[in-house]
């Protein structure tokens, strides 16, 4: 999940780092995993890579996440590159 904050984002982010450890408990309270975050300098903010059960609660995740209108969320779908060569083999 690639993430751009809006300005309350960053307004809260300043005033409270710690948010960014409340929303990784967030999200991993919806039935995520929470594999690894970044901070990013370029025409992101952030890099959050996830597991989920399957697409539905990554959606869910991020349409929550997003209603909250302090950020914006762009999500993909990543496959093992081995999975892929056995997927274009069969």
């Amino acid at each position: 999940m690639l993430t751009n904050l809006g300005p309350d984002g960053w307004e809260t982010l300043r005033q409270n780092p710690e948010r960014m450890v409340q929303v990784r408990s967030e999200v991993e309270a919806m039935g995520l995993k929470v594999v690894a975050q970044y901070a990013l300098l370029g025409q992101y903010d952030f890099l959050n890579i996830i597991e989920a059960p399957d697409e539905h609660a990554m959606a869910k995740a991020a349409i929550m996440l997003a209603a909250r209108g302090t950020m914006r969320t762009t999500t993909l779908q990543a496959i093992p590159v081995d999975d892929l060569i056995e997927i274009l083999r069969s």
